[in-house]
This record gives structure tokens, C-alpha cells and sequence, in this order.
């Protein structure tokens, strides 16, 4: 035997009336359209069906250029984290030791830490400065360095274990170990 699944439903009136739990879906009777619903507003988000759409069917294409800046503004208020700042640290050789380890002043602590190999020396297809996050240590892809609280400040530390580095070849996107002298490593710290 099927399964029915039935969403709540009402009058256009009710609908407009009505404030869903958010991420609810629910029946207007009367247009016979949906609505979601986000526990804020009144009445939720009609959804807008083929047969009614503007332009549907039309040719009309959508210019994106024509959305004014208030909407991103309000967008990127509304949803971008508040008060994040990138950092990016010195470069620093690059060494098959045990780790590779970067001291930061100050004593708040980073919301998260990645490294990034910078190109010196055009090697794998990446020319001088280009930045590529797409490496490895040994048998470990796109390693975390950890972030801890020292004596000195905050410190940066990836694990090396005496392995060798490699990047995805550029073009191939095969990995190619890397000549070590041809790269630097930096490291990109969340606040």
C-alpha cells in the first residue's frame, strides 16, 4: 500500500494569515499553489506555478543587473558571518621535517587555520605566485595544520612526519611531488 503524505492546507485568507514553522510547507485551496513558510512572516512564500509565472514561455531572459543594490546589501547582512578576518601569514620554506610550525601574536584564538603552497619557480604548470591549495603531504591531500594557544601567542603547526609534498599537476591534475626549493608554504588564518 502507498504512502500519503498530506501538508497542511487552507483558504487563501487563512494562508494569508498564517505563520508556518520554518521550512514548512503548506496547500492553498483556493490557488492552489504552495507556500513556505520560515517562522517569521506572515503568510509565508507563495510559490508561482507554470501556468502562471510572467515569463514563462516568454523568451524573457532574467538580467541579474537589474536586481538593485539594496537586495545584495540586505543579503549579505543578513547572511554573511559577522566580523571574520583573513590574515594571511609570511611565506616559509618548505622542509621535510617533522612540522612546519608558525608563530602568530596576539592571544586571540583563530576560527581556523589552512596552508597553501605559494610557487617560486614555475614547476608542475603553476607559474611564479601562484597559490595552490591543492596539495599533499606523503599520502595525506589537502592537510589541516592544528591551531593552538602557546606562551608567545598563537601557533600554526602542520605535520610534516618527514614526507614528501606534492600539488596537482595544474593541467593533468595527476599529483606531482615537488621539488621543494621551487615552492613556499603560508598559511591563511580565520578570526
Amino acid at each position: 500500500m502507498a504512502r500519503v503524505i498530506q501538508l497542511r492546507r487552507g483558504t487563501t485568507a487563512q494562508q494569508d494569515n498564517f505563520t508556518g514553522m520554518p521550512g514548512e510547507v503548506t496547500y492553498d485551496t483556493e490557488a492552489k499553489t504552495l507556500r513556505v513558510h520560515d517562522g517569521v512572516t506572515l503568510g509565508g512564500y507563495a510559490l508561482a506555478r507554470v501556468d502562471d509565472a510572467d515569463n514563462v514561455g516568454t523568451g524573457d531572459a532574467f538580467d541579474i543587473n537589474s536586481v538593485p543594490d539594496e537586495f545584495w546589501a540586505n543579503i549579505v547582512a543578513k547572511h554573511a558571518p559577522v566580523g571574520i578576518r583573513v590574515y594571511e601569514s609570511m611565506e616559509c620554506v618548505v622542509d621535510n621535517t617533522a612540522y612546519i610550525e608558525y608563530a602568530w601574536g596576539g592571544s586571540s584564538s583563530a576560527l581556523m587555520a589552512q596552508a597553501v603552497l605559494v610557487c617560486q619557480t614555475p614547476e608542475a604548470d603553476y607559474a611564479v605566485g601562484d597559490v595552490v591549495a591543492a596539495f599533499g603531504i606523503g599520502g595525506r591531500a589537502n592537510p589541516m595544520p592544528i591551531i593552538y594557544q602557546g606562551r608567545f601567542g598563537l601557533h600554526i603547526r602542520l605535520g610534516i612526519g618527514g614526507d614528501p609534498f606534492w600539488v596537482v599537476h595544474k593541467t593533468t591534475g595527476r599529483t606531482v611531488n615537488i621539488t621543494n626549493e621551487r615552492w613556499k608554504i603560508k598559511f591563511l588564518i580565520w578570526y
